[in-house]
């Protein structure tokens, strides 16, 4: 399965992004699908994910608020609308999907076995 992101750019602090995740290739089931992110010289670390059977999300704590996740059953796309945007989360965003298998810890990258190839977000202070 391959993922494309995008939506990324460059924002002043307080301003606003949406990134979309849209698959392509083969049609594909999935149990889970998140957002990660990369800051330079930091550990890739989560920011959001929604659980594809009953809707539910998880949000890391430093987004909560501001970042909201969401999906479009019909395009299968992701969504991460993104609001009072920081320079701290500047950083490459990454897509991902649990397709093959998922044992419910969405939080966990290791979950994911598709990624997208990133969107890089820069916010200016």
């Amino acid at each position: 399965v391959q993922l494309q992101a995008s939506g990324g750019g460059l924002v002043q602090a307080g301003g606003s992004l949406r990134l979309s995740c849209a698959p392509s290739g083969r049609r594909f089931t999935t149990y889970a699908m998140a957002w990660f992110r990369q800051a330079p010289g930091k550990e890739r670390e989560f920011v959001a994910a929604i659980a594809w059977s009953h809707d539910e999300t998880y949000y890391a704590d430093s987004v909560k608020g501001r970042f909201t996740i969401s999906r479009d059953n019909a395009k299968r796309t992701l969504f991460l609308q993104m609001i009072s945007l920081k320079p701290e989360d500047t950083a490459i965003y990454y897509c991902a999907a649990a397709v093959e298998r998922y044992s419910g810890s969405p939080y966990k990258h290791y979950e994911y076995d598709s990624w997208g190839q990133g969107t890089l977000v820069t916010v200016s202070s």
